[in-house]
């Protein structure tokens, strides 16, 4: 399988052209991908190994509403991602999510967004790792190490080596095993439970217990940050921005959109069924340790070892082309909008290309390291999961929509989400509560309001001495 991938990017990676076009193609793909590829590789890169090992735990630990949670949020941030942003930015030909940054608050500011978002794609990459390795844990008794550096290596070869064409077809090739080793599964995971009907019968019984007011709170909070978190990121406009045409894009996002959405619903019926499987004592045991083999041991207990093979195929598929793209937006917003736009505006198209595949590279390493010696790297990615959507959605739809937003509006905004947010602590990290929420309160919402409001406030504030800038794009004739 691993072979496999190597193939398909290696003749997806003849696309990429030589000379000055070749950092255009490794990029965004030369501009030139059809809808339909760039629908497909925006759904494998949202269907990663964390929605479906997420979808099921959180059905079988806890209840329906969680368990659809992430794949019904990333769905309708795609949809909305489609309406409002996606083909204003196209039509702007903008090369990455920093783009606008630049174009309305300046180069320095914009290397402080930046580094949210750069943080949020590399512990993401390191949390894949840590997912995959996991999993071949659990169905071949792969030591953790060998999994992550296998799964790293293959992955980083061909990314580097095609960047945006290696992705993307390699992308359309995980998504058929995910579908293909979901849908041999389901039946064998249904049937050892004892059918769909007795599942859910059990399933009703044992997770009926109603919600508390700050469950419900709780769950919007989150919610709200997956749909409007899931828009600021450089893998999504990476795609967006990769297409022929502005309608293009905002088609192949709401396509992708849709079919996130409805992939959300073999994972949840194996959380579903997992209730009423079953399982042996050893078995529960684990799961009352680690939720999160659920899917796995299903794949491992529940079904022949061929389809179980198909299985682990599909959690492969979708950790990979996840960590793919990210290690490509990672390296592509380094390479261009850090080293191109603010270091060393000097160098050339030609010479981006060995930059583009070097940062590929780089980035790659470090999120292996972050998987294999970092203890608490998912811990990171929620905390800057979190950080994206309180720091960076209310920059991205201000720079984008407000010809008035200025850079004095845009770092009150960032200063006092940040500080709202981080004041709320993280458990997770240690971080200690330093300011007096209410239980339950909503501090990462309250933190993204106190942003929305803020920068256009005080961009209209600070409008005689902060100058508006406008969206224009820095750098059109270039990429």
């Amino acid at each position: 399988m691993y072979a496999a991938f190597l193939v398909v990017g290696w003749i997806a990676a003849r696309k990429v052209r030589g000379g000055a076009k070749a950092a255009s193609d490794l990029i965004v793909a030369g501009r030139d991908m059809p809808m339909w590829i760039a629908g497909l590789t925006m759904t494998a890169t949202w269907v990663d190994g964390g929605y479906l090992l997420g979808t099921t735990e959180g059905a079988y630990k806890s209840s329906i509403q969680l368990g659809i949670q992430g794949g019904l949020c990333f769905g309708i941030s795609l949809i909305l991602g489609g309406v409002l942003f996606a083909e204003v930015m196209r039509r702007h030909g903008f090369t990455t999510l920093i783009d606008p940054f630049e174009a309305r608050f300046g180069k320095s500011w914009a290397a402080v967004l930046f580094l949210p978002a750069l943080a949020g794609e590399l512990f993401w990459s390191a949390e894949l790792l840590v997912a995959i390795g996991s999993t071949f844990g659990v169905l071949l008794g792969l030591p953790l190490t060998s999994a992550i550096l296998l799964s790293a290596v293959v992955t980083t070869a061909y990314t580097a080596l095609g960047g945006m064409w290696s992705v993307a077809y390699t992308d359309i090739f995980q998504l058929m095993l995910i579908a293909l080793g979901l849908a041999a599964a389901l039946p064998f995971v249904l049937h050892g439970a004892g059918g769909l009907t007795h599942a859910w019968s059990t399933y009703r019984a044992v997770r009926s217990a109603p919600w508390s007011s700050a469950d419900v709170v709780s769950w919007w909070d989150v919610s709200l940050m997956l749909v409007f978190g899931g828009i600021p990121w450089n893998c999504y406009f990476q795609r967006v921005l990769s297409c022929r045409t502005p309608r293009d894009a905002r088609r192949q996002s709401l396509l992708a959109g849709v079919l996130t959405i409805a992939f959300t619903v073999p994972p949840l019926l194996m959380g579903i069924a997992a209730v009423a499987y079953p399982w042996s004592a050893e078995a529960l045991a684990r799961l009352r340790t680690s939720p999160a083999d659920a899917m796995p041991l299903l794949f491992a207990i529940a079904v022949p070892p061929v389809v179980g093979m198909l299985g682990l195929a599909a959690i492969v598929g979708a950790v990979t082309s996840s960590f793919s793209s990210s290690i490509l937006s990672a390296g592509s917003m380094l390479s261009w909008n850090c080293l191109k736009r603010l270091i060393w505006p000097s160098i050339s198209i030609r010479q981006m290309s060995g930059v583009i595949r070097s940062s590929i590279l780089v980035f790659g390493a470090i999120a292996t390291v972050l998987a294999l010696k970092v203890q608490s790297v998912q811990a990171l990615w929620f905390f800057t999961s979190d950080l994206v959507f309180v720091l960076l959605f209310p920059q991205l739809l201000f720079a984008i929509f407000d010809p008035k937003a200025n850079r004095a509006g845009s770092i009150a905004a960032f200063s006092v989400s940040l500080v709202l947010r981080v004041g709320g602590g993280e458990p997770l990290l240690g971080l200690p509560a330093l300011i007096p929420y209410p239980p339950a309160a909503p501090f990462r919402t309250i933190a993204a309001i106190a942003g929305l409001i803020l920068l256009p406030v005080v961009s209209r504030a600070t409008a005689r001495w902060s100058a508006a800038r406008p969206l224009a794009n820095p750098a059109a004739a270039v990429v």
